[in-house]
């Protein structure tokens, strides 16, 4: 029988595990880390002692949200996942295919600011393609490959976490499904809490990447010397996140629910719009596994750089499986599957209220 796919969103494992992950074409020996469900980043042998880090996205423009912001964004979706392996930003290659209803001035204000995000981060854009076409519609109007590069040695993913290691978390859940809401319906949370909260609220959008962390962590140490898997919490959110690095890295998890920091607005937000933080899509939220000597001085250094972080349960090995204590009981930690984001912000768009 053919694959059963969902009905929005990423594919699931066993979709990935039974059509994808077979036929992978050539294997080639400098393929150190190739494609894995959960694993946003492959590693290539690239001789010398380095390595080359890869990672491949949609490019995601909603035109709502402005040019500026919205590209800002989308760079920042793609340069996170690549910023994940520990190794310095390199390179990006872009293909767009855009929409026909996009006007020259419109276009040129959205790769302004690609480019100039791009610069600051220190990646220089190297080859691409671009059109407009039909049938090709916002949000995503293309793809694009973030390459990073360095010491073969220097390195991390998410299969390598390891029993005895902390769990560390950035900013907290639902930072994007908190941030979209609040640039999509800025009037709707004016009405319910005044213009003060919806004008604090659009400040949740600027924290949806995990660039900055990703490389206070690389420069405290990997592997041995500290962090050793760091994991971008987008499609499934928090629960979502740790479930696939416990996969990947066949480890157990105990997180302690309480010690994880929801920030308010992102709380009132989600309650509002009806989903649960814990399984809601969250770019911006970095999960962090390391080696117990290094936690604190991890979790200090991502602070003083001004981002919320925290502690939040070790990696035990694989047959203690994967738990949440919630006041002092614990229940199973299992991938959520269904990202609630999708359907209610879809609800809300359409019904012209909270879902």
């Amino acid at each position: 029988m053919p694959p059963e796919l969902p009905a929005i969103g990423k594919i699931s494992a066993e979709v990935f595990d039974r059509v994808i992950y077979p036929r992978l074409g050539k294997k080639r020996s400098e393929v150190l880390v190739g494609p894995r469900h959960g694993v946003d980043i492959g590693i290539v042998d690239i001789g010398g002692g380095r390595a080359m880090a890869l990672t491949t996205d949609p490019i995601f423009i909603v035109p709502p949200y402005g040019w500026e912001r919205s590209a800002w964004f989308a760079v920042h979706i793609l340069c996170s996942d690549a910023a994940t392996s520990a190794l310095p930003l390199a390179y990006m290659t872009v293909d767009l295919n855009l929409p026909r209803s996009i006007s020259g001035e419109q276009f040129a204000r959205m790769w302004q600011t690609m480019h100039e995000e791009c610069e600051r981060l220190g990646v220089a854009i190297v080859t691409g393609h671009t059109g407009r076409y039909e049938g090709c519609e916002y949000p995503m109007v293309g793809g694009a490959t973030v390459i990073a590069i360095g010491g073969r040695e220097e390195y991390v993913t998410p299969e390598m976490a390891r029993p005895g290691d902390a769990v560390i978390i950035t900013k907290g859940p639902a930072i994007e499904a908190a941030g979209l809401f609040a640039a999509t319906f800025p009037d709707r949370l004016a009405e319910r809490w005044g213009a003060a909260f919806a004008e604090e609220a659009q400040g949740i959008f600027w924290q949806m990447s995990v660039v900055e962390e990703a490389r206070i962590a690389a420069r405290v140490g990997v592997r041995e010397e500290g962090v050793t898997a760091m994991h971008d919490a987008t499609e499934c959110g928090v629960w979502g996140g740790l479930a696939e690095i416990a996969a990947a890295s066949r480890v157990g998890l105990m997180i302690e629910k309480e010690r994880i920091p929801l920030q308010e607005p992102v709380a009132r937000i989600c309650e509002f719009f009806g989903i649960d933080p814990y399984t809601s899509i969250s770019e911006g939220t970095l999960l962090l596994t390391c080696r117990p000597t290094k936690a604190d001085e991890l979790e200090r250094s991502i602070r003083e750089a001004g981002i919320p972080a925290a502690i939040i349960g070790e990696v035990l090995a694989e047959e203690q499986r994967c738990w949440i204590r919630d006041g002092g009981r614990a229940v199973p930690l299992v991938h959520p599957r269904v990202d609630p984001f999708w359907a209610a912000f879809g609800k809300a768009a359409a019904a012209g209220g909270p879902a």
